[in-house]
């Protein structure tokens, strides 16, 4: 078997090298954030300061919005910074799971806003009141949806180059509320038609998008937390394993992700008279090439099993324990 090509290839997988990438992505995500935050910050205390003289609900529900977008960032940036600190004995994956956690805080700050902003609209049904400076309402609804926009390009862009499903989830829900924000010059345009339930009525839409994202927002998380993949994930990988070099049988696969990294763990079957010192080759070569092929995945855990004689069981001693546990 030829694995003596790794020895000429010129790059690493040390674990430094891994440490170094993973590193490099939290720096970037840390960066997004920050500035991301600052573009949708400034947006919302515009739209607050014009809320404050026209009175318009929709733009109150489109401001508010804003603000959770923005406070979503703080959560997110903690877990990036967190996800950078090295593994201990305690915690011998890491810290990357603190995304996890982000995404549940993002989550309550959503269905905070939403429940907000719902409130806000139903007391001006129920008690209407005259929008005022609408031309200004208009442009801070265009305000809105440029500056989610932007983010929204920035976060997605920056999120799927560096593997992070939460930082591409909060883009997706920022180019959302710019969607929202541009609801807010139906309400203005109503208003001047002389329908001024027009802006509590797009105030009540806004809610129910808002209600939407969070659903979509609350699905991700639920899987994350569940350790879902794409099963497509796994087909690549067992194509992989099978084309490995020395593996002439592929068993279980499992990936998970930790933060923005994915991390597997394979059982691959091996001829039965290879020493130890070959399993192993062949063992590294299979995560080797796991990790070139496999997109985010950063380690994996190879067990060799060997394959035949036939009729043999070298998992005996194990097989009650495994149906107990599976059970």
């Amino acid at each position: 078997m030829a694995f003596g090509a790794h020895l000429v290839t010129p790059h690493s997988h040390d674990s430094a090298d891994k440490t170094d990438t993973a590193l490099e992505s939290s720096s970037r995500g840390i960066r997004v954030l920050g500035l991301s935050f600052a573009i949708l910050a400034v947006t919302a205390v515009v739209q607050a300061v014009i809320v404050v003289f026209s009175g318009s609900v929709a733009l109150l529900g489109d401001t508010l919005h804003n603000f959770a977008d923005a406070l979503t960032a703080v959560p997110l940036g903690i877990a990036f910074w967190l996800g950078r600190r090295a593994a201990t004995r305690r915690f011998t994956y890491g810290y990357g799971k603190a995304e996890d956690l982000a995404g549940l805080v993002i989550v309550v700050i959503i269905a905070a806003s939403a429940v907000l902003a719902g409130y806000e609209a139903i007391q001006r049904l129920l008690d209407p009141q005259e929008v005022r400076q609408l031309g200004w309402v208009a442009g801070a609804g265009l305000v809105g949806f440029l500056g989610n926009e932007w983010v929204a390009r920035y976060r997605i862009r920056v999120g799927r180059e560096i593997g992070s499903a939460a930082l591409v989830a909060d883009g997706l829900h920022a180019r959302t509320d710019g969607f929202t924000s541009l609801a807010v010059l139906l309400g203005a345009g109503g208003a001047a038609l002389g329908y001024p339930i027009a802006d509590p009525v797009i105030g009540l839409l806004i809610t129910l998008a808002i209600a939407l994202v969070l659903r979509n927002a609350a699905r991700e998380i639920y899987h994350r937390l569940m350790d879902a993949v794409d099963p497509a994930l796994l087909d690549q990988a067992e194509r992989v394993l099978s084309q490995t070099p020395g593996v002439r049988g592929v068993g279980a696969v499992r990936l998970r992700w930790i933060g923005h990294t994915l991390r597997a763990e394979v059982e691959i079957q091996v001829d039965h008279d290879l020493s130890l010192v070959e399993s192993h080759a062949v063992a590294v070569e299979a995560e080797h090439r796991l990790i070139h092929q496999v997109a985010r995945l950063r380690a994996a855990t190879v067990h060799a099993d060997p394959h035949g004689p036939r009729d043999a069981d070298y998992h005996e001693r194990l097989n009650r324990h495994r149906e107990t546990t599976t059970a």
